[in-house]
């Protein structure tokens, strides 16, 4: 069977075919088919061909025809899985103004986007909502799931794993389980931030760390307290935030409270970098003179802090398309093994420290 087309073509006007794709494109109707179809044995410098062809005849893939060819619908799921998910506009005002979730969309559809593949957001915080996930997926409403899991706790992680659908997830599981998944060597990056404020020649070392429980944020200062006690520091004051700026505003309050000396500080990310900083300016404290302030993330905020903030960089963008290659390699051979990806931190110095 053949993939139709729909078009918002006004009466009488024929609608584009893949006949039309094929001969802008310079290929047979066979390989405009396959590429649309999402058959993965075609050239990848044909699928870019293939795709603008389609964009400059205006020829709409008609998925109902497609998902009879393939068994797949052409669409996958991001999935954020939180403790405070609901409904209500706090959650989506957090997820909209935090750089970590664009970035994570943005590499997401950086390869699904040239395969025809359509990527759906969906917010889970409930049983009940892990039960219609998981169900979705076994019964073919979704070709697979990335999955963003923000809490220790969280249930969904094993739930597809045992469930054997294609899933990955963006950070490592809280536990050990067969699921795929990408992540950062955040241990690594603590100790590049923790060398970072020792070469500066730092004594009196802080740190804001992100909640206790969230594998990443434990991999960051479990790396930064290593390293700095190689070099002697055996004691490192802590307070934990929740990566928002006003828990690192509040974080940063309360550690000067405890510790008015200190002249540097890691922050367990950048928006938590910005609060801070704010912090240190009411405090009178000139950064980096004073203070010196390392984040992590470089996310957008770091650049739009003042100063720049130095800070940890995290390729989100880069591990989220792995992440993608990744799921769509199990859509395809639902038999293979289950795997990991780490990405390596970078620092990156700006004006902060």
């Amino acid at each position: 069977m053949s993939s139709g087309g729909t078009s918002n073509a006004t009466p009488g006007q024929r609608l584009p075919t893949l006949e039309d794709v094929a001969a802008v494109a310079g290929v047979s109707r066979a390989t405009v088919s396959r590429v649309i179809n999402g058959i993965r044995n075609v050239d990848p410098q044909l699928h870019e061909v293939v795709w603008n062809a389609v964009a400059q005849t205006g020829y709409v893939p008609n998925r109902a025809a497609r998902s009879l060819v393939t068994r797949r619908t052409g669409t996958v799921a991001l999935v954020v899985s939180d403790s405070e998910t609901h409904d209500d506009d706090p959650f989506m005002s957090r997820f909209f103004a935090d750089p970590y979730f664009g970035r994570v969309v943005g590499g997401l559809m950086s390869v699904l986007r040239p395969k025809g593949i359509q990527l759906a957001l969906l917010m889970v915080g409930t049983p009940d909502a892990h039960a219609r996930l998981v169900g979705d997926l076994r019964q073919g409403q979704l070709d697979g799931a990335v999955l963003l899991s923000m809490y220790a706790e969280d249930t969904l992680p094993r739930l597809l794993a045992d469930a054997g659908v294609a899933a990955v997830m963006i950070g490592r599981p809280a536990r050990p389980m067969p699921l795929s998944y990408v992540d950062l060597a955040n241990d690594a990056g603590g100790a590049l931030a923790a060398g970072h404020l020792v070469a500066r020649g730092c004594q009196r070392i802080g740190m804001i760390s992100g909640p206790v429980d969230v594998p990443a944020s434990h991999d960051r200062s479990t790396g930064f307290r290593q390293a700095l006690a190689r070099h002697g520091h055996a004691y490192i004051p802590s307070v934990a935030g929740n990566f928002t700026h006003d828990s690192g505003e509040q974080a940063m309050r309360q550690l000067l409270a405890g510790n008015p000396g200190l002249d540097g500080v890691f922050v367990a990310n950048d928006l938590m970098a910005t609060g801070a900083l704010a912090a240190l300016r009411e405090a009178d404290l000139r950064v980096p003179d004073d203070i010196a302030v390392v984040g992590f993330d470089d996310s957008s905020a770091a650049l739009a802090a003042r100063p720049p903030l130095t800070t940890i960089r995290h390729p989100l963008e880069d591990m989220a398309a792995q992440g993608a290659r990744l799921l769509l390699a199990r859509v395809d051979d639902p038999d293979l093994r289950v795997t990991s990806a780490i990405f390596e931190p970078t620092l990156v110095v700006r004006g902060s420290a």
